[in-house]
Order: structure tokens, then sequence, then C-alpha cells
């Protein structure tokens, strides 16, 4: 979940993405996985889940490297967008957490690396 403010607009890397609506600085921690507000799913319970409820997890969620767990946020989270240099980084990958790797200004769009963190990356980044 962000601890931030946010907003979505149309983004140039992929469809939809979510932007800062305040000044960031360097270090600040912007979202956190939030038990009880964002979902964390069993691969089992995934695959017993309706075909239209299995596409949403798989757009919207992530699979956690180390749990192997889809990671569902609640809030606007499951619109960052993948970036090679990203301005957002986990600064514990066993921990659900991302902070500002430098000062971000109001109105960017907020970004991640997707090889970080999620077990399927690489299919994700295909879609």
């Amino acid at each position: 979940m962000f601890l931030i403010k946010t907003k979505l607009g149309a983004s140039k890397i992929h469809g939809i993405g979510v932007f800062t609506d305040q000044f960031i600085s360097k270090g600040t921690l912007v979202q956190k996985f939030i038990p009880g507000v964002d979902v964390e799913i069993t691969q089992n319970q995934v695959d017993n889940l309706p075909s239209v409820a299995k596409a949403y997890i798989h757009s919207y969620a992530y699979k956690h490297k180390r749990t192997g767990n889809y990671i569902l946020p609640s809030d606007d989270t499951r619109f960052l967008n993948h970036s090679e240099t990203p301005n957002l980084i986990s600064s514990d990958v066993d921990e659900e957490i991302d902070v500002a790797v430098r000062d971000i200004q109001a109105g960017e769009e907020l970004t991640v690396n997707y090889k970080h963190f999620d077990a399927d990356w690489n299919g994700r980044l295909e879609k």
C-alpha cells in the first residue's frame, strides 16, 4: 500500500501508470505490504479461482521470489510500471517495501524493476 499521495494517469511506459502527487525525498519509504489490507495468495488458491479471477491475479499481482505466493496490492500499487532504472527499489526483498532511490518530483511516474522481486517478471514484461 502506498504511504504517499498518488494519482493514476496515462503512462509513456505502458498503459496506465501511477504518479506521485507530492515531492518524495531520496530514502523515503513509499510503499509497503500491510497485512489485512494487501493480500497474499498461494498458488493453490490461484489454481482454484475462476478464469476471470486468475487473469486478474496474473495482471495485477506479482509472485514473490522466496515464497512463491502472489502479492496483490489493495491500492494503485498494482499500476507500478517496470523500468530498468526505477525510482523505487526494495531495500529488502524479503520485506514487501519500496523506498525512493533518488528525489522524485511531484507528477513523476513511479517505477520499479520487476526483476528484483517478481518470480514471473519475464512473462509480465511480454504482456
